[in-house]
């Protein structure tokens, strides 16, 4: 199981046992919904949305089975997974994560490979490895020009100073 980072149980609320959700995750219309399998904590102790609703800056679920307080206290302050293979997505959507491993290029110059994706706050940045140097790009429509999924490669706009040493 390839298991995706959806967010994070940051209380409960109310006494019927459901807990809220910080989460930014890409798509929560696919995710929060009911049936849909979590995994929850270390030990991806697997459970069953039962109902969804959006409350303010969080994502309020239920779990299947559970009706009380006392049963859900034990994940406050858990980090909630789901599995990459149950997140139906379209052909054209994807996860920031599946971007790790693609070749950069701009004008058909090899540029290095995507590490990694960070977030800081409202934008992010791509993180270009190449042989130990690493380009900070940042991940905006303006820049990169294609993403092929197909031939694992990223194509970006040539600017002045992006991939200087």
């Amino acid at each position: 199981m390839r298991y995706i980072y959806i967010g994070k149980i940051v209380n409960t609320h109310g006494l019927k046992g459901e807990v809220r959700i910080i989460s930014k995750f890409k798509f929560k219309n696919k995710v929060f919904k009911n049936g849909m399998n979590i995994y929850i904590g270390k030990d991806k102790i697997k459970e069953v949305i039962n109902t969804y609703r959006p409350h303010k800056n969080f994502d309020m679920i239920t779990i299947m089975g559970i009706n009380n307080i006392n049963d859900v206290i034990k994940y406050k302050g858990l980090k909630v997974y789901i599995d990459y293979e149950e997140l139906l997505l379209n052909k054209d959507e994807y996860l920031d994560e599946d971007l790790i491993g693609l070749k950069v290029y701009t004008n058909n110059i090899y540029r290095g490979v995507v590490s990694k994706v960070e977030y800081y706050g409202s934008y992010k940045l791509i993180i270009v490895n190449n042989n130990e140097i690493e380009y900070l790009v940042p991940y905006v429509s303006d820049i990169i020009e294609k993403i092929d999924f197909k031939d694992g490669n990223i194509y970006i706009c040539d600017i002045k100073g992006l991939f200087d040493k």
